[in-house]
């Protein structure tokens, strides 16, 4: 059977790293799919469990020198506890540089050096050694076990550049004209900066991954259970479906469940957005995490664990953050081969100063007329130096950072907002829409009949609307419920009545203080005898809504318009759409008098009527071969076929979970104005993603030359190349402050 699974993963430091996980974890035999997110640290799966289990995939992690985490997305005490032990080992490592520094700087610019030159090269051998087995010690074991595993990691260059410094001073021994002042200090400096990077990266990745704490931290940990009476409380993995639970003023609903007895105003803004607290009483649905302001209620659970609400949406927004968007793949092909092409090219470029030194030589001078950020050198000194600095100047990371950590923030900000994004790939696709289609009842209108006018002939409006009230009282008819909620709005009270009869599909009747009443069609009152409908004949203005008459003593008394109302913010979503290039079309199936009714007032000038569930889909096809990229936005189970063929399908989170499986993003609130919004955040994530990969890419395509041809001390090397991957995943954070 095909099984999803998350699962942490600790001891990755670079894109190659992640990229050796998910290529061993993809050859598992019985593994459908594999993706692994470094910025997260964290691998997607899907598996056949009768093939693989758990202990499987903590042995392949093992055999590649990484541990498989307990939890899998990394929970807010774990990344405080990460970040401070980088910036422990960051300060240790610059204490010890800045000694390093204070030593080698006389040996390097005093001609002639110190009288205690020799014993100075020695003490600063020393304190790079006691740097390398402390502070730096995780990179020399991660480049260990890389090595050990059959490949090669970003710690592998930095290992072998710092103790290839470090050696000269040793060396310098046996091999005459090198002076190793000049290197014995360079793996201190490499290795302060490269720590302070990934000191920097591990902050700015925590904050790229805020989003999936946030929401996991909003369930509550433990929930009070009616049992036989008493009360007991219990961890929030105990509770199952159909246990009573009781939830006080003050705290969260720990699950899914309907409300049994009580009522109260929940904060339901982690799931919808919206700040005003919500009234929940006898029978209505909760959500688990909601906040129960001032109420006590019993409720029964309907939904816990990875079935409820809360949890739904923590595996969405991880599904979109471990997918991967199509320009990533170029990205992913570099940094498998990164890694070895570098090696190669270090050794290449050490043996071109050896052999070539006067060619090489020339193009460095020329380079350092523009950059002059190295020091000259010449021989076997320089060709270390150019060889140092290629090891350290290389940068997988910032490629393989890129994407994820755009994504991360976009589809957090989106979850925060009541925009769900299921897919990375739909952010790509997103900046190519032309057209937006809309599902009519439910998406562009309330879904619901609403009442707008009500007429009362021989007697008083209000009075014609408490009759009303008193027939459809008890009815779930939702025409009835809309007349019991526009009367109980007046503040109207219902009157008793008896002898209540239901007349299928017409109306219903019964006797009110004494009096016979009908309300229904037309028809059922002319069946009664009643023939003189003058005052309430129809209003031209709501010639599209559905009427309901009211007859008292043979008498046509009232007559009530009811309609399904269009969105206050429909027409300004679809301006706003406009604006940006989009064209808005409607979908219905209702005729063209109607549809095109409401479209007017949507400032909807494409409709498309009649439409048959059956035939959606296909006009969606129609629709992309005249425009192109196409989105549907859709409520029901009718609309899923067509949320399926559009390029992008967008559900309103009230609809079904069917609209919603089938959709590639899903719009918590009952709001059509995130949809626009929704638009914007797809934009503005992919404009950051082609941005990080332009600067990765931009940033190795020119240092990596600089660096081989000796225009970059192997220090200077390290500073770009830990700048580059902490700008790359500030630049995603930059997000945040985007409005949409």
């Amino acid at each position: 059977m095909k099984k999803q699974l998350n699962i942490g993963i600790d001891g990755m430091h670079c894109a190659a790293c992640s990229a050796r996980a998910e290529k061993a974890l993809s050859q598992m035999k019985g593994v459908y799919s594999a993706n692994v997110n470094l910025a997260l640290e964290e691998a997607s799966l899907e598996y056949d469990d009768k093939l693989l289990n758990q202990n499987d995939f903590e042995k392949t992690i093992a055999a590649l020198g990484f541990a498989l985490r307990e939890e899998a997305t990394l929970g807010e005490d774990e990344q405080i506890k990460n970040m401070l032990a980088a910036g422990k080992r960051m300060w240790l490592m610059w204490a010890l540089a800045l000694i390093v520094m204070a030593l080698m700087l006389p040996l390097m610019l005093l001609k002639p050096p110190p009288a205690w030159h020799h014993e100075g090269v020695w003490a600063i051998f020393g304190l790079t050694v006691l740097a390398l087995v402390f502070p730096a010690r995780g990179v020399y074991v991660s480049a260990f076990k890389s090595v050990r595993s059959g490949s090669a990691n970003m710690d592998v260059l930095i290992a072998l550049g710092t103790l290839a410094s470090l050696l000269v001073t040793p060396l310098s021994l046996v091999v005459k004209g090198i002076n190793p002042h000049d290197f014995s200090g360079i793996a201190a400096m490499i290795l302060a900066f490269h720590l302070t990077g990934r000191y920097l990266e591990t902050r700015a990745r925590g904050k790229a991954s805020e989003a999936i704490r946030k929401l996991l931290n909003l369930g509550a940990k433990t929930a009070i259970l009616l049992v036989d009476g008493k009360e007991t409380e219990v961890p929030i993995h105990k509770v199952k479906v159909g246990d009573i639970f009781v939830v006080r003023p003050g705290a969260k609903v720990p699950v899914d469940g309907v409300i049994l007895a009580g009522s109260a105003n929940l904060d339901e803004s982690m799931a919808t957005g919206e700040s005003m607290p919500v009234l929940r009483k006898t029978g209505d649905r909760i959500i688990g995490a909601t906040v129960n302001r001032d109420g006590f209620l019993q409720a029964r659970a309907e939904k816990v664990g990875k079935d409820s609400f809360l949890a739904q949406v923590v595996k969405m927004v991880q599904e979109a953050q471990h997918s991967k968007v199509p320009i990533q793949l170029l990205a992913d092909r570099v940094t498998a081969v990164f890694v070895p092409v570098v090696l190669s090219l270090a050794l290449a470029t050490f043996l071109a100063w050896l052999v070539f030194p006067a060619a090489m030589g020339a193009v460095g001078n020329w380079l350092r007329g523009f950059i002059p950020l190295s020091t000259a050198n010449t021989g076997f000194a320089a060709a270390l130096m150019a060889a140092v600095a290629t090891l350290v100047i290389a940068c997988p990371c910032a490629l393989g950072l890129a994407t994820p950590t755009a994504l991360m923030v976009g589809s957090g900000m989106g979850a925060e907002r009541g925009i769900l994004i299921h897919n990375g790939e739909a952010l790509q696709r997103m900046k190519d829409i032309k057209a937006i289609v809309f599902d009519k009842t439910g998406t562009l209108t309330h879904g619901k009949p609403e009442l707008l006018k009500a007429v009362g002939s021989g007697i008083p409006e209000n009075e014609a609307l408490t009759l009303a009230l008193s027939l459809e009282a008890a009815s779930e008819h939702p025409l009835a419920r809309a007349i019991v909620a526009a009367a109980n709005g007046q503040g109207l009270q219902p009157l008793p009545i008896k002898d209540f009869a239901n007349h299928s599909g017409r109306g219903i009747s019964a006797l009110v203080n004494d009096r016979k009443m009908w309300l229904g069609s037309r028809s059922l009152l002319e069946e009664q005898g009643i023939a003189d409908f003058s005052g309430l004949e129809d209003d031209p203005v709501l010639k599209h809504a559905t009427k309901v008459f009211l007859g008292v003593d043979g008498k046509a008394a009232g007559a009530f318009y009811l309609a399904d109302t269009v969105r206050p913010e429909a027409a300004e979503v679809v301006k706003t759409l406009k604006q940006m290039g989009i064209e808005s079309i409607m979908l219905s199936g209702d005729n063209e008098e109607t549809a095109s009714a409401i479209a007017a007032q949507c400032g909807i000038t494409q409709i498309r009527a009649r439409a048959l569930p059956a035939d959606k889909a296909n006009i969606i096809k129609e629709l992309q071969a005249q425009y192109g990229s196409v989105a549907m936005v859709g409520d029901g189970i009718n609309d899923a076929p067509a949320l399926k063929q559009a390029d992008i399908g967008i559900a309103m989170g009230q609809g079904t979970d069917i609209a919603i499986e089938a959709s590639d993003i899903t719009i918590l609130r009952d709001e059509l104005a995130l949809i626009p919004q929704a638009v914007k955040l797809s934009l503005q994530t992919f404009r950051k993603i082609r941005q990080n990969l332009f600067w990765a890419f931009f940033y190795n395509l020119i240092a990596i030359p600089l660096a081989v041809f000796g225009a970059l001390h192997p220090v200077i090397a390290e500073i770009a190349m830990a700048t580059s991957s902490v700008t790359v995943v500030s630049n995603a954070n930059l997000l945040r402050r985007i409005r949409l």
